[in-house]
């Protein structure tokens, strides 16, 4: 799940790195619902977007799901949390 603007380019990347890995998500906008926007704060206890939850995992934002995704780490965290990584 992804919390998300239509006009963040942090957004767009996060998006972009989920759809190269064929992954399904649900896209929630808080542009322009603010019960959204503070039912993200309430859950993830920051202000920015994107956040992004794989499963129950909170991940964070954009920077947090590409750091997972260099190290190696974020393969094996969307297939045990979704298992809709689909692979070569």
């Amino acid at each position: 799940m992804i919390y998300s603007s239509a006009f963040c380019p942090f957004c767009v990347g996060a998006k972009r790195l989920l759809d190269n890995k064929c992954v399904q998500y649900k896209e929630i906008s808080v542009d322009c619902d603010t019960g959204k926007r503070q039912e993200m704060i309430k859950r993830a206890s920051r202000f920015t977007v994107p956040q992004i939850w794989v499963g129950d995992a909170h991940v964070g934002g954009y920077d947090e799901l590409c750091l997972l995704d260099r190290a190696g780490d974020l393969d094996g965290l969307l297939m045990d949390a979704e298992g809709t990584l689909e692979r070569e």
